[in-house]
């Protein structure tokens, strides 16, 4: 609440050092958090871009990413704020993040784009819900902060369950498939293990049992 953009309440965090006299290149040393893209995609004109700016406008230390999901840029001084904050808008197309007592920066793994375990499309429901919340995010209305997190499968890959406090995970709604024909033909040495990656190592017929069922965690095959 100390420093901050005009309209904003929250995506700036104010840092002072105590002995500015004594320390005068860190007397202020405030930090930007910057919305990260969704599955925190990146050109490499971009990126290049936002370091070139950093170095002109703040200390050029930054962070990719923070705990919460932002881009994080660290140290500037107060006068730099507003002009950080226009460039970052008009010129990049960007926005900032969260900070204080207010909804934090919407983050999710990258989920249907690459991975073949997300059981739903993590990208576009972050991008609705930033977008249906964005006052919130702006404006700290809460006593607290408050996190939302969207994992596609219970891999877990941005920690929504130990990171915010609504945690969105896919999971699997329907009978597990199983083809077996392909499962006899692995079994029986027809299709190589691990791609063939073993090929000349003999260990025995595979032993379904105590390769795979006897290993299963939740005990359920």
């Amino acid at each position: 609440g100390i420093v901050g953009v005009f309209g904003y309440g929250g995506g700036v965090i104010g840092r002072y050092c105590d002995q500015p006299e004594k320390f005068p290149g860190v007397a202020h040393f405030h930090t930007i958090r910057v919305n990260q893209p969704g599955g925190k995609y990146y050109k490499t004109d971009f990126l290049k871009k936002l370091c070139d700016l950093w170095d002109k406008r703040g200390s050029g230390l930054t962070n990719m990413h923070g705990s919460t999901g932002d881009i994080i840029l660290l140290g500037t001084y107060t006068h730099q704020l507003e002009e950080v904050f226009y460039e970052l808008t008009h010129d990049f197309n960007q926005d900032l993040g969260g900070s204080g007592s207010n909804l934090r920066t919407p983050s999710d793994c990258l989920g249907m784009s690459r991975c073949e375990y997300a059981c739903y499309d993590t990208m576009a429901l972050c991008y609705d819900l930033t977008n249906e919340y964005q006052d919130f995010l702006h404006r700290p209305a809460f006593p607290y902060k408050f996190k939302f997190k969207f994992d596609g499968c219970p891999n877990c890959c941005v920690a929504s369950i130990a990171r915010s406090d609504m945690s969105f995970i896919g999971t699997w709604r329907d009978d597990i498939k199983i083809d077996q024909e392909a499962v006899k033909a692995y079994v029986g040495g027809e299709i190589p293990p691990n791609a063939g990656a073993f090929k000349g190592r003999d260990w025995g017929a595979f032993d379904i049992n105590a390769e795979v069922i006897d290993l299963c965690p939740t005990k359920c095959m």
